[in-house]
């Protein structure tokens, strides 16, 4: 059985609009292309739709075909919607990861707007550092990762470069280096105790590596991380988005020698299509860096 939708559809403007001739205005089609349209279905339905000699009289056939037709009818034009709204992103679920300075800096004024836009899809956000966030694209665990730049998996991942986020220098407000505030050079730091977190493995391959050979901590939590700071027991080097925008006792200074910046951006599998609502998201993410230049 090969029966079109139009058929359908023509076969219900013909009961809406009371006969044929209404119908075809209805469909913008000629009586006789509407006529053939319904011949047409009743020969693939193998009885005759209207009664013979009363054309927009129903049999009791089409009776009974009439609702059927208008409940499959509203279903596909449900299904018809459901589709478009998906293939906009309106529907559906994000899985991101993100290294913690873009999820408490930047994340939450775009999942902000993007909520606001689309409201029925679910999004699932964790943390992690930037070998993490990379590691869980990877395994599938994401559908879409942040952070910064790292050439290990470079064959394996789509890079989309969003911002340059400097390294800088960590201490108390009234250590000694608090004063350079215009900037520290790396040698500066060779005679502090020297506190090693996640991110400085970013000072690798260039002069200031020295810092990292004999660090006096080395401290995996952010938390844990701050609070070895606060109480002076040390200095460190941190991008800038992972210092906190207010804090009473600590100060971030740029780090001028050498000038170091991580990269940070989006990461997407390679050779994979985005799901329509990761890809407005991504979008979304953009623009919003964009505006802050």
């Amino acid at each position: 059985m090969n029966i079109k939708l139009q058929q359908l559809r023509h076969l219900l403007y013909v009961v809406e609009e009371g006969g044929f001739r209404a119908a075809a205005s209805q469909a913008n089609r000629s009586q006789a292309t509407l006529s053939s349209s319904i011949k047409a279905l009743e020969n693939e339905l193998g009885r005759n739709l209207f009664e013979p000699g009363n054309n927009s009289t129903l049999t009791p056939f089409g009776e009974e075909c009439v609702p059927k037709i208008k409940s499959f009818m509203q279903l596909y034009h449900r299904l018809e919607t459901d589709l478009q709204s998906t293939a906009l992103g309106k529907y559906g679920k994000i899985r991101i990861a993100t290294v913690p300075s873009i999820a408490t800096k930047l994340l939450p004024d775009v999942l902000a707007e993007f909520s606001q836009r689309y409201p029925d899809v679910e999004i699932s956000l964790v943390d992690d550092n930037s070998v993490g966030v990379c590691n869980r694209l990877l395994t599938g665990e994401v559908d879409i990762a942040l952070g910064n730049l790292d050439t290990t998996h470079q064959e394996e991942v789509v890079f989309s470069f969003l911002l340059a986020d400097p390294i800088g220098v960590v201490c108390t407000k009234n250590h000694r280096l608090a004063q350079f505030t215009q900037g520290v050079v790396w040698q500066e730091l060779l005679d502090e105790p020297f506190i090693y977190n996640g991110t400085c493995h970013l000072l690798n391959h260039t002069p200031a590596y020295e810092i990292n050979i004999k660090p006096r901590y080395e401290v995996g939590n952010i938390t844990s991380l701050f609070s070895l700071l606060r109480n002076g027991l040390g200095v460190t080097t941190l991008p800038k988005l992972a210092f906190p925008e207010y804090d009473n006792h600590l100060i971030w200074i740029p780090l001028i020698d050498p000038d170091i910046k991580r990269q940070i951006g989006m990461f997407s599998i390679a050779n994979r299509t985005l799901s329509p609502q990761v890809q407005v998201f991504s979008e979304l993410c953009s623009s919003y860096i964009q505006s802050l230049e």
